[in-house]
């Protein structure tokens, strides 16, 4: 059985690779979507082509790994695509946000996404592609989003390492680096956007059909817009504590 697995796949990014997966790749048999909310990806059943196996469940528990690993032993799955969706992220100094929420940040965004892969590799072969999310945020640290910053260094870390690791399979890893994009994730991360954010938005769509393009075309390293690749070669040419002041002066700026 030929599978996509989608995690985070509820809303934002996550919801639009289940949009986009099926038109690009015509010969799964199943998409395999994963997130806490089952009504939301009951609603994304509906709108797909492909049948839908469902699991609902939190990420950072072990029950879900075991219900997805029952399942690909079971239906001898041949994943010919992972997109490592699930994650948040909260707004503020590190210092006076709650330290509980940030620890599940890191559940999250690198101990879930790191068992997520692990799972999935040994049912992987030449052609499976992997497709990390991580942010434009990991190219620096970044002051009042600094243990979200951290997490997406690690994915970015994470999927350039294992990606050169599976080259030898024929394995693609694609890391994607978006900037700020128009979903919920502002909300939930206590905050709306700041007008620096706002300035540099990018839709979903444009976001995902780009990853996908890049993942196609076997690059390792998918950025979206210019101002984002921009900001990726101002962090590989300056100074850390360079680009963290530029960073408070945007910010000052726009507030």
């Amino acid at each position: 059985m030929r599978i996509a697995i989608i995690t985070g796949a509820s809303s934002g990014i996550g919801r639009e690779f289940a949009r986009q997966i099926p038109k690009l790749y015509r010969q799964l048999d199943e998409i395999w979507v994963a997130a806490r909310s089952t009504d939301k990806l009951k609603e994304l059943e509906k709108e797909l082509p492909l049948p839908v196996r469902i699991f609902d469940g939190d990420l950072t528990r072990d029950y879900i790994y075991e219900r997805i690993g029952r399942e690909l032993e079971r239906k001898s799955a041949d994943i010919r695509m992972l997109v490592n969706a699930a994650g948040y992220g909260l707004i503020g100094e590190a210092a006076k946000l709650d330290m509980k929420s940030q620890a599940g940040m890191i559940d999250l965004n690198c101990r879930a996404l790191t068992k997520m892969t692990l799972m999935c590799i040994p049912y992987m072969s030449a052609g499976s592609r992997i497709l990390q999310i991580a942010s434009a945020a990991a190219f620096a640290p970044q002051p009042d989003f600094a243990v979200y910053a951290a997490t997406k260094s690690y994915v970015y870390s994470f999927a350039r390492g294992t990606g050169s690791e599976l080259k030898r399979k024929g394995i693609v890893t694609t890391v994607v680096c978006p900037g700020p994009v128009d979903t919920a994730f502002f909300e939930r991360a206590g905050a709306s956007g700041s007008d620096f954010k706002q300035k540099f938005m990018s839709g979903p769509k444009d976001v995902v059909h780009k990853a996908l393009a890049d993942s196609a075309a076997r690059r390792e390293v998918s950025v979206y817009g210019a101002a984002m690749k921009a900001a990726r070669a101002a962090a590989k040419l300056l100074p850390s504590r360079l680009v963290i002041l530029l960073m408070k002066t945007g910010s000052k700026k726009a507030e």
